[in-house]
């Protein structure tokens, strides 16, 4: 156990490996999670503590890497023992690696500590089961320096706010923990203490919480906003430390604080200009901010260049049961203005989502995929991820899954599947799990071609093309990117998409599904 005697104590956070390769496999290894390095950094700050980050699913510089793909355990723990082991639990799919890496360290003797949204909802009895000794409920960077000292004995451990821990056999939950608010107290995320991990794309954020409520999703909450100076901050320390140049703004909306949203854009547009260094961003959005145009010319300016956007479904029925506020008459030309501006659009939608009771509404699997295709071609969208519904745990959906009998037994599909590629509950008449699973892959598969590669040849062809738009050569250059950019993302999308449906021919979730499709009807 926890040895208080030590000079100096070691904090190894983990950030477990997915399950097998998957659609998100090629941008998690330029990548990380910024939630693991907030609280790293928190921890950075605390006497005679050393800390680091280990993100498995990118261990590109030089990392230790076992027979399953992720991180040798053995190896660091030989090489820097760590007295405290935190995991992240943000994606649920990963949990079944979390639990095996908890249980190997709490077999060595050390203290394990776990947090994210997947004990959001009821899985925390689940985790004090599984090797895990104390859950962090909601936002890390108070409760982890509050619970590291209660671990030294500075602190009683039952007044740690946001925690729960087994005593005795009961389970102990203090009370919850305040969100934050004053964002300037913390320390800026230092992704230096990621070992092992070269990072392209690097997340940074201004705003948590998101208002919107929509069924399916576990963020919830008020949002709650740091100032554009510390976002600013966020980026050219980053920029000035790491020469970074490619960022992603992880807030589930961007825009939401319109008015600090335009600051903060005018502001980064004057920062390039007096660095003379041009910087990459990519946002999450919602798709009526197509209607601002002040904000969305704010935003190019700014150097974002890509906007992720949850359209969702071009089907009335599933937008309302997913408590999403969009009218599929207006999706189009809303999206089509955000091409307009010279965005890169990335479209993200949920396949099949399940009906309400009381809704009578039915649409076979081949109608669905006939929507969905004839509103990406008309909506102009560059590139589109396509998933089937999640009943993570803590969310509407899931309740309302339960509630109706509907969802899969955990122990027929294990928590691994949890990543919205595989069918997890029954679904609406007259679809079959089956055909959910095949129409993802039917939609992905015919944007995504191999084609692609020659038109990528192309595109490199082509470009001597641009000397007829010397009159205005920023709309040629715009004009030919945006296909060359379009056509390389396409061809990388085949070759994902190839990798994903191999190792799921290695798998046996089909088996798998038959016996949950048989025990969920014996058990109604």
């Amino acid at each position: 156990m926890f040895d208080v005697s030590k000079k100096r104590h070691w904090l190894r956070i983990i950030i477990p490996a997915f399950p097998a390769f998957n659609i998100y496999s090629y941008i998690a290894e330029r990548t990380t999670a910024l939630g693991p390095v907030c609280v790293a950094s928190a921890v950075n700050e605390m006497e005679r503590w050393d800390v680091e980050v280990i993100d498995e699913n990118n261990l590109r510089r030089y990392g230790p890497v076992d027979d399953s793909g992720g991180a040798d355990h053995e190896f660091l723990q030989n090489l820097r023992p760590a007295d405290i082991v935190g995991f992240y639990g943000g994606l649920t799919s990963t949990i079944p690696r979390l639990y095996k890496l908890a249980r190997f360290y709490k077999d060595k003797g050390v203290t394990t500590v776990a947090g994210g949204q997947h004990f959001a909802g009821d899985n925390i009895a689940e985790a004090l089961n599984s090797g895990i000794d104390y859950v962090v409920i909601g936002e890390g960077e108070e409760t982890i320096r509050e619970l590291l000292s209660a671990l030294e004995g500075k602190l009683d451990i039952g007044n740690v706010k946001g925690i729960a821990y087994l005593e005795g056999g009961k389970i102990i939950r203090t009370p919850e923990r305040e969100p934050i608010t004053d964002f300037d107290k913390l320390p800026l995320p230092d992704f230096s203490l990621i070992r092992y991990a070269k990072i392209k794309l690097y997340p940074v954020e201004r705003i948590r919480g998101c208002g919107m409520d929509c069924e399916f999703c576990t963020v919830k909450g008020r949002p709650r906003y740091a100032s554009p100076e510390r976002l600013l901050e966020s980026i050219s320390f980053l920029l000035e430390t790491k020469d970074a140049r490619h960022f992603f703004v992880v807030d589930d909306l961007f825009g939401q604080q319109r008015e600090e949203t335009i600051r903060f854009c005018n502001m980064l547009r004057d920062y390039q200009k007096s660095t003379g260094r041009r910087l990459d961003l990519t946002v999450q959005i919602r798709l009526d901010k197509a209607k601002d145009p002040e904000l969305l010319s704010a935003m190019r300016q700014a150097g974002i260049n890509a906007v992720a956007i949850g359209l969702e479904s071009p089907i009335k029925e599933e937008l309302e049961a997913m408590n999403k506020h969009l009218k599929p008459e207006d999706m189009v030309s809303l999206a089509r203005i955000f091409h307009r501006f010279g965005f890169l659009v990335h479209g993200m939608f949920i396949f099949g989502y399940p009906m309400k009771e009381g809704i009578n509404f039915k649409m076979a699997a081949k109608d669905r995929i006939k929507h969905i295709k004839s509103f990406i071609r008309k909506a102009k969208i560059d590139t589109i991820q396509v998933l089937l519904p999640v009943p993570l745990p803590g969310t509407k959906l899931r309740h309302r899954l339960e509630r109706q009998k509907r969802v899969y037994p955990i122990q027929d599909v294990g928590w691994k599947y949890y990543d919205g590629n595989f069918p997890l509950f029954e679904p609406d008449e007259p679809m079959s799990a089956e055909e959910m699973l095949a129409s993802i892959r039917n939609i992905m598969g015919k944007f995504y071609q191999f084609k692609y590669m020659f038109m990528i040849g192309m595109n490199i062809f082509s470009f001597p093309a641009l000397i007829f738009f010397l009159h205005d050569i920023k709309s040629g250059w715009k004009k030919w990117y945006r296909l060359w950019h379009n056509h390389l993302i396409r061809f990388g999308g085949w070759i994902t998409i190839r990798g994903w449906t191999r190792e799921f021919k290695k798998d046996k979730f089909a088996e798998r599904l038959k016996e949950a499709k048989a025990h969920l009807k014996n058990s109604g």
